[in-house]
């Protein structure tokens, strides 16, 4: 029986299915595994079920290697070097698609709480501030056909820009490296900081790390409206986080929604003081059929491996 190590703790369905086929060793714990803790994975095992936060670099893979698959649990694997993995005879697969429309909701939600200022308001009213209705408190920005600028147009982004379009009439901008045909109404803009400058409300979707570290940066938040919402589902590195709270913090952009952090679990005090802004704790996809079912594809991509098969889901 082959040795398998899932390193953080899944939903109950997924430990008895992997625990039915393999010799599985649940990590205790909620942090990731440290480069050396990787490395030593790497040796001891044939198999290992990842996800955010382990660091898989490329100096886990220079000693000896007995792991031959990292079904990585989530779509985002910066945290792996996939061509590292690649040259120590590792393969590599994630989790698209099951992620999708549960990341889009989360967009959805830090969208809406961050136009219509839900977090000051929940906060006012657990404090017991709330003096009652005023025709003019807590005015906030009206969503419904305001323009949408989405940075990234795969799946998740084409998720969200439905939402958007059918959902609350809005006109859709995209911003995309390379050309992107989409079957509902939306505009592609060739320069990011067009699109941000052009839309009401950026949406970030992009992979994190590699060429899309602090893609976002202060030229471009620059750029926006001062009336504008910025909202990230992508990941934390993506943005320059020192250039985003001064943004906020100066009051150059009105607001933004935030469930991704450049060094996870840790936030900025200087971001959770500020009132302009929603912080989730990467809820992206936590809903339990969500994690279930990516869950079961790593599995699914273990097994795969295991027979002798392509992985379904390699990257």
């Amino acid at each position: 029986m082959k040795k398998l190590l899932i390193t953080r703790q899944l939903p109950q369905a997924n430990l008895d299915a992997a625990r039915a086929r393999y010799d599985v060793t649940l990590r205790e714990g909620s942090e990731g595994l440290t480069v050396a803790e990787a490395a030593a994975a790497l040796a001891d095992y044939d198999a290992i079920l990842p996800t955010l936060g382990d660091q898989f670099s490329a100096e886990a893979f220079a000693g000896d290697i007995r792991c031959g698959v990292l079904a990585n649990f989530g779509v985002g694997y910066n945290h792996i070097d996939v061509e590292a993995a690649k040259a120590a005879g590792v393969v590599v697969s994630n989790t698209p698609d099951v992620v999708t429309d549960a990341t889009a909701d989360i967009g959805m939600t830090l969208m809406l709480s961050a136009c219509r200022r839900a977090g000051e308001g929940e906060r006012m009213v657990r404090a017991g501030k709330w003096t009652g209705w005023e025709p003019t408190q807590m005015l906030g920005t009206h969503v419904t056909g305001k323009t949408v600028g989405i940075v990234g147009m795969g799946r998740i982004g084409q998720a969200v820009a439905r939402r958007c379009h059918f959902g609350f009439g809005m006109p859709v901008l995209y911003f995309n490296r390379s050309a992107k045909e989409v079957d509902f109404p939306a505009t592609q803009v060739a320069a990011l900081h067009d699109l941000m400058a052009r839309a009401d409300i950026i949406v970030v979707t992009v992979p994190g790390g590699g060429a899309n570290t602090a893609l976002i940066d202060a030229d471009g938040l620059a750029a926006m409206k001062p009336t504008g919402i910025f909202v990230n589902i992508a990941r934390g590195d993506v943005v320059d986080e020192p250039a985003l709270i001064e943004a906020l913090g100066a009051g150059r952009i009105a607001g933004a929604g935030l469930d991704v952090f450049a060094k996870e679990p840790l936030v900025p005090d200087a971001l959770r003081a500020l009132e302009n802004v929603v912080l989730l704790p990467h809820l992206g996809t936590a809903a339990l059929e969500v994690r279930a079912a990516m869950g079961q594809m790593a599995l699914d991509n273990i097994i795969a491996w295991d027979e002798g098969r392509p992985l379904p889901q390699a990257v």
